[in-house]
């Protein structure tokens, strides 16, 4: 077998453990700042709220706008309160929204970034910016983007919804499925991949029985950040491809969407490379399509498109925006393909 290949690890501290989100002050001081802007969703202000307030004057202020898909207007209103409170780092409290904005204004200003995720997403620890303009979603890599610091408190997570938490963590898990055969992949990315996607298929049926359950809390968190951090070593093909046209196009829930096209996408890429995918079969049972379908079928996942509320109609041009500029893919892309694979998504159909 051979052994070339190249491998970076991105630079950020990571801090495990139950009640660490405490020790948020003490980040922001070792990082040399003084003024952090508080950053969550409008669901989520009054935990923004109570965290500035244990930051105390190591707080500048809240900003409690954070929605999907990061949109430009909404990091322009941020700005004007970065500004206007002169904040030197950002504390971002939440899951991949609320990440996505601290990342953005990081992009901008530089600023350090402390993120305490609350979800599964796993973008926390990745160097990768997704953003929303004009009904496009586009990507942007850069050094800036990777937050210095993520805390990760399983005790922030035992109030998440079951059904958040299996969308969420499907989320993730795609990251680790296209991380298996990603052009650039290494042996420690796949090592990584392999254990998240393991600490996923243990902890979310659990969760979903069990949802304060601390223990599988911390096993759904260890497997987001090991799903997270492949997807910030590695390039991403054709699934975070039709999600990102999705989501930013039609507007869909972002984990939902990555929940029910994963079983579809896959199932795709299995037909080119099965030695590559081989460990998801093993995992998940029966094939790749099929098995990563059962199991989010068997955790309560949303398995159709149609049920976010996008049109028949929509798929037409959903095939054609993510069949334009495709990223790189192990099996050829092309638009009757990607088109046939939307409309099974879209009906909710099992993957051959």
């Amino acid at each position: 077998m051979s052994r070339d290949f190249a491998y970076s690890g991105n630079p950020a501290h990571i801090v495990f453990g139950e009640g660490k989100s405490a020790t948020v002050g003490e980040w922001v001081e070792t990082l040399g700042c003084s003024r952090a802007l508080v950053l969550s969703t409008p669901q989520q202000k009054a935990d923004a709220e109570m965290l500035a307030a244990r930051l105390g004057p190591f707080a500048a202020g809240v900003f409690a706008g954070a929605v999907m898909h990061t949109p430009v207007d909404v990091t322009e209103k941020a700005m004007d309160v970065v500004r206007q409170t002169n904040a030197d780092c950002v504390v971002s409290l939440g899951g991949g929204s609320t990440t996505g904005l601290g990342k953005a204004i990081a992009l901008r200003t530089d600023l350090p970034q402390i993120v305490i995720p609350t979800t599964y997403a796993g973008s926390e620890v990745t160097p990768i910016l997704g953003q929303t303009e004009g009904g496009r979603k586009t990507t942007v890599r850069h050094a800036s983007i990777l937050p210095e610091v993520v805390i990760y408190d399983a005790s922030l997570t035992l109030g998440l919804p079951a059904g958040m938490s299996v969308t969420s963590g499907l989320n993730a898990m795609a990251h680790a499925v296209e991380a298996l055969y990603a052009q650039d992949r290494n042996p420690i990315s796949t090592l990584m991949a392999v254990e998240g996607l393991r600490a996923f298929k243990t902890s979310l049926p659990g969760i979903v029985e069990t949802p304060r359950a601390p223990d599988l809390r911390a096993d759904a968190l260890y497997g987001a950040w090991l799903c997270g951090t492949v997807l910030g070593t590695v390039g991403m093909a054709l699934h975070h491809k039709i999600c990102h046209t999705l989501g930013g196009t039609f507007d869909t829930p972002h984990a939902d969407t990555h929940a029910i096209m994963l079983p579809h996408t896959a199932g795709y890429n299995a037909i080119a490379v099965p030695e590559l995918l081989a460990p998801v079969a093993q995992i998940f049972g029966g094939s790749v399509g099929g098995g990563l379908w059962d199991f989010a079928k068997g955790i309560g996942a949303p398995l159709a498109l149609k049920d976010l509320g996008l049109s028949e109609t929509d798929l037409n041009r959903a095939a054609e925006i993510a069949t334009e500029n495709p990223y790189w893919n192990p099996r050829p892309i092309d638009r009757k393909s990607i088109r046939a694979l939307l409309q099974d998504a879209w009906e909710g159909r099992r993957p051959e």
